[in-house]
């Protein structure tokens, strides 16, 4: 199965290895499909195992066929304290994380598949047309403000886990607890870390992906200039109060020689605060910009003349 070409509208199998979990799952018949949308939700508000096992073989061959690939991308991530034996997270010899790699998988998550928390807000749904019944183990979706998931766990020697995610004021901020004594501390501690998060940090942007930051004079190009924009969003996070006393610095040269090509690295634009960069993002060109030589004078020239005859 090729990853790239993997559609929520994909029927998914059930083998009878997938319906043979235990723990959490929505009972899977290996006689029946569901979509990937399906599998994801019943995954996502239900911790289904079945449909995790049925999603791993689907995508990697077969279960140990994913578990490897799951190995490959935490240790991708920088996820040094894990080591995955299983896709669906019972109880096995070897199989370890930290609250660390947790945050770091659950940052690659949302940043990078930002669609997820369509799943992960979920307070109540159904499946197979309103014959399975699901409800979201996570109960701060539905009282901490700006809750956008994440995801609960709990196992017998794992006892209470959850990775909570939430977002205010363009601050988003995760919270990891591992083996709480019960489902109510595990709340109730992660409610106190994004608390202490969302009172004393902000989110101090400094500008938006694709936002102007200058026009650069080109040299021997077609075009006289050429925008210089950011190739990102421009932020940072940073301790209330403290926002006032950060310094910009900007490297970018007043003149660029054709030809140019769109996405091409202009420069540079630093925040530092108290001489530690806070943030750094390219400048980048906004279009391209040809050389200027016979041809491309002779086009511009033609071009004028239209322009002068539409006037």
């Amino acid at each position: 199965m090729n990853l790239g070409t993997i559609s929520l509208n994909d029927p998914i199998p059930c083998s009878e290895n997938a319906a043979s979990m235990g723990g959490s799952q929505i009972w899977l018949d290996p006689r029946e499909t569901l979509s990937v949308d399906e599998m994801l939700k019943a995954i996502c508000v239900a911790s289904a195992n079945d449909c995790v096992v049925a999603m791993a073989e689907y995508l990697g061959g077969s279960e140990d066929g994913f578990v490897q690939m799951m190995n490959d991308k935490a240790k991708q991530l920088g996820m040094n304290d894990t080591t995955f034996k299983n896709c669906h997270g019972l109880d096995e010899d070897g199989h370890l994380t930290s609250s660390y790699d947790i945050a770091l998988m659950s940052k690659e998550l949302l940043n990078h598949h930002p669609q997820v928390t369509k799943y992960t807000t979920i307070w109540t749904d159904s499946l197979r047309d309103g014959k399975s019944e699901l409800t979201n183990t996570n109960k701060l979706i539905r009282t901490y403000k700006g809750a956008t998931g994440l995801k609960t766990g709990s196992t017998g020697l794992a006892l209470y886990n959850l990775s909570a995610s939430a977002t205010r004021d363009d601050l988003s901020l995760i919270a990891v607890i591992m083996k709480a004594p019960s489902t109510k501390v595990r709340f109730a501690e992660a409610q106190k870390l994004l608390d202490y998060g969302f009172n004393t940090f902000s989110f101090k942007q400094f500008g938006k992906k694709n936002e102007t930051v200058k026009s650069v004079s080109v040299h021997k190009g077609v075009l006289s200039s050429v925008d210089a924009i950011l190739s990102e969003t421009a932020g940072t996070l940073i301790e209330k109060g403290k926002d006032k006393n950060i310094e910009q610095n900007l490297i970018l040269d007043d003149t660029v020689s054709a030809p140019i090509s769109a996405g091409q690295k202009l420069g540079e634009i630093s925040f530092t605060l108290d001489g530690k960069t806070l943030s750094s993002v390219n400048i980048i060109a906004k279009n391209d910009v040809e050389k200027l030589n016979l041809f491309t004078m002779s086009k511009k020239v033609i071009y004028s003349w239209i322009d002068l005859l539409r006037s």
